[in-house]
């Protein structure tokens, strides 16, 4: 199993995943995001003696009514004149820690998407598209628009699922590189130019040798 201090893995967006990396990227990255902002929250708390209640992360709150930070933390006991700063301080602490996370799942994404032969690029339908159209079909409700929109979006969101999460790569090499459930062949190889020895031709005998020849 790969692990999260492969650089390759964590932030390149060349290549091919199979499904299992992908879940793993995912998985690994949330619980890692977790611990962080957990130890940030329990941080800025200790700094202004409160306490904390709760720590998450939900990334469609980018695209909130109105739009707010993709992570969040509560505490409790707290001054209410320091709540302000101490939200300030959670999220200047936070922020580079969700990046990390968000380019770990972005590149995974993108090595997915390449393993079902498909350009990085359908990203943008398959992940960003579904939350803008909901927020779109909400706006549209208030004058009695059709709500199409969140339909559409729900139909993509789960498009995305099945598409990045349980669908088989293309077998075999594609555009994008090697298939990475291929076998890997193990057994030595020979190098037969190392093993091949030229012998320097000789003209004649080793110096010192002594030819002898009878007479008739």
């Amino acid at each position: 199993m790969v692990k999260l201090t492969d650089n390759a893995f964590l932030f390149s967006f060349e290549g091919r995943i199979n499904r299992a990396k992908y879940w793993y990227a995912g998985f690994a990255s949330m619980a890692v995001a977790l611990v962080f902002l957990s130890r940030s929250a329990f941080a800025v708390a200790s700094i202004f003696g409160a306490d904390v209640k709760s720590v998450g992360i939900k990334v469609s709150n980018i695209f909130g009514n109105p739009p707010s930070l993709p992570f969040s933390a509560t505490f409790g006991d707290a001054d209410p004149q320091s709540v302000g700063l101490m939200r300030l301080c959670f999220y200047a602490l936070g922020m580079p820690v969700f990046i990390f996370r968000m380019w770990i799942l972005v590149a995974a994404t993108i090595k997915r998407l390449h393993d079902r032969n498909r350009s990085g690029w359908w990203i943008m339908a398959l992940c960003i598209a579904p939350p803008l159209l909901d927020k779109i079909g909400n706006g549209l409700d208030d004058w009695g628009v059709l709500d199409l929109f969140p339909l559409i979006a729900s139909l993509l969101s789960l498009w995305g699922v099945v598409e990045l999460g349980f669908l088989r790569g293309t077998g075999g090499p594609n555009r994008f590189g090697a298939d990475p459930l291929a076998p890997v062949d193990t057994r030595l190889q020979w190098d037969q130019q190392s093993e091949i020895e030229f012998v320097p031709h000789s003209a004649g005998p080793p110096a010192g040798a002594h030819v002898m020849r009878g007479h008739d």
